[in-house]
C-alpha cells in the first residue's frame, strides 16, 4: 500500500491505457489555481502558527510529534514533490533536511515558495512522476500538496489550540481524494506488518456510504480492493456531517463523535480499520 499523504510510496508507472489527467487523480472539480491558492495561504497560516509557541510542543492529532517533527515533516514533503517533478522520476535523494545552520519554520518557508514557483512554473498540465498511475502529471501535485497542506496545518493549530476552518470546497475534495485515490485500490501491494491485526476478509460484500455537502460516496469492502461508487444509494452503513468534520474524520484528526455514523458496527469497523492503512 502506497503511504500517499507525505512522501513514501512504491515505484509506480502509468498504467498502459489509462490516459494522464491535468486536473489531478482524473475527477477533481476545482479549478488548479484554487488549488494553489489554498496551498499558498495555509502554507502560510502553518508557519504562522508554528512560530507562536514552542516547537517542542506535542500534536495531539498525530501522538508522539511535536510542532517541529510535523513542520519538518511538511517541508520535506514539498522538497520530495519538487524532486518528483524535476527528476521525472521517484527520487532517491534530494534535500530532506534544513540546511546548517538554518532553523526548521525558515526552511518551511522556503520549501513552500520553492514548491509553489515549480507548480506555477511547470502549469498542470506539464508532466511528472506521480504514485498515481492515471495521472502522471503537474496537476496531480497542485491537489495532493493543498491537501496535505491543509491536513497539516490543522495539526499545528490543534497543538497551539487555535483551529481555523478548512475551506469547504477543499474538504468535499479532500473527501473524494480519501475514498478514491487512498481507499480505492493498491491492497494487493500491502505488506503483513501493515495489516497487522486487521482481517482483510472483515466486512468484505459490506458497503459504507459517506455523505457531506450534497455528495455522496459509496465504498464497498473487499480484501484486495475497495470499490467506489460516487453516488448515493444502499449501504450497510454511514458516515455523515459537514465537510471539514468528514474529512477530519477520514483522516483519523477527529473521533466518532465529530461525525454521524449509521448502521452496522462491524461495517464500520472495517471501514475504519482500512482508513487507518491507507493513510498512515
Amino acid at each position: 500500500m502506497a503511504r500517499r499523504g507525505g512522501r513514501r510510496s512504491p515505484q509506480l508507472a502509468p498504467t498502459p491505457g489509462i490516459p494522464a489527467t491535468t486536473g489531478g487523480y482524473g475527477r477533481a472539480p476545482m479549478e488548479p489555481d484554487r488549488f494553489l491558492e489554498l496551498l499558498e495561504r495555509d502554507g502560510t497560516r502553518l508557519a504562522a502558527s508554528a512560530r507562536r509557541g514552542e516547537l517542542d510542543a506535542p500534536v495531539p492529532t498525530c501522538p508522539g510529534w511535536t510542532v517541529g517533527d510535523c513542520v519538518a515533516h511538511t517541508a520535506d514533503v514539498y522538497q520530495h514533490k519538487i524532486a518528483c517533478m524535476c527528476l521525472q522520476r521517484r527520487p532517491d535523494e534530494y534535500p530532506g533536511e534544513p540546511p546548517d545552520g538554518v532553523a526548521v519554520i525558515d526552511w518551511f518557508d522556503t520549501s513552500l515558495a520553492a514548491l509553489l514557483a515549480e507548480l506555477r512554473d511547470r502549469g498542470p498540465a506539464a508532466p511528472s512522476y506521480t504514485w498515481w498511475p492515471a495521472d502522471q502529471t503537474v496537476g496531480f501535485w497542485y491537489r495532493r500538496m493543498a491537501q496535505e497542506t491543509a491536513i497539516h496545518r490543522l495539526d499545528v493549530e490543534d497543538a497551539r489550540g487555535e483551529p481555523t476552518p478548512i475551506d469547504a470546497e477543499l474538504a468535499i475534495d479532500g473527501i473524494d481524494e480519501v475514498l478514491d485515490a487512498f481507499m480505492s485500490d493498491g491492497w494487493d501491494t500491502v505488506a503483513p506488518e501493515e495489516w497487522g491485526a486487521v482481517d482483510p476478509h472483515a466486512g468484505k460484500g459490506k458497503t459504507i456510504a459517506v455523505r457531506s455537502g450534497g455528495r455522496a460516496w459509496r465504498s464497498t469492502l473487499d480484501a484486495d480492493r475497495i470499490a467506489l461508487a460516487n453516488h448515493d444509494g444502499p449501504a450497510h452503513a454511514s458516515v455523515s456531517g459537514d465537510p471539514e468534520a468528514v474529512l477530519l474524520w477520514l483522516w483519523g484528526r477527529r473521533p466518532d463523535s465529530a461525525v454521524e455514523l449509521g448502521g452496522e458496527p462491524s461495517a464500520l469497523a472495517a471501514f475504519r480499520d482500512r482508513l487507518r492503512i491507507a493513510t498512515q
